[in-house]
């Protein structure tokens, strides 16, 4: 069952769903989802003429991104082509029996906007910002507006509560995270880590 804003509200108001700051409560919580803001935070990867960047090795991941922090009142530019790490400002703590959907919205879609490439789900106990995955698959660069409102997030109902859900117990590498996280698949356990 997916949450109305009639429930979405219940839910916060009792504090076990938490999306903060939640500045407009009346503009962002939509018919049956929240509309999250950008965060002035950005990874930029950089160019470079590299063979190829393999997950199983951090150290490579990193050695090729950015922190770019946008100045109050200026834009961050997405060019064609372009694919950056966000984040969003407001942090969430979804439940053990909801599943978050991370979805772009239809007007920046109409922009060819992306903001995520596969990491659509927050998954029951996470805690934290959200990274955006954003892409620019248009023609034109497109000017993104620290605190517009960038994505929306769905919640979905499970049908029991999660056993063992998101966090520390799991290891769950990006509990808590602030701000855009670059990957860190070089600890799952097929590249030698232990996750």
């Amino acid at each position: 069952m997916i949450l109305s804003d009639v429930d979405i509200c219940h839910r916060l108001e009792d504090g076990d769903l938490v999306i903060e700051p939640l500045d407009d409560p009346g503009l962002q919580i939509q018919p049956a989802s929240v509309d999250l803001r950008l965060g002035r935070t950005f990874l930029e990867f950089q160019r470079t003429n590299i063979p190829c960047i393999h997950p199983g090795s951090e150290r490579e991941i990193d050695e090729y991104v950015d922190e770019v922090v946008v100045p109050e009142g200026e834009d961050f530019i997405l060019h064609p082509g372009d694919f950056v790490l966000g984040t969003t400002l407001e942090r969430v703590e979804i439940p053990p029996d909801l599943i978050a959907h991370v979805e772009g919205r239809s007007s920046l879609g109409r922009l060819a906007i992306v903001v995520h490439a596969t990491a659509g789900l927050a998954d029951p106990g996470y805690q934290g910002q959200i990274t955006l995955e954003l892409s620019n698959l248009g023609a034109a660069p497109v000017a993104l507006a620290p605190e517009m409102r960038i994505s929306q997030l769905t919640f979905t109902e499970l049908s029991s509560r999660a056993d063992r859900p998101y966090g520390e117990e799991r290891g769950s590498k990006y509990q808590n995270q602030e701000g855009p996280q670059a990957s860190k698949i070089g600890g799952d356990r097929e590249f030698g880590g232990d996750q």
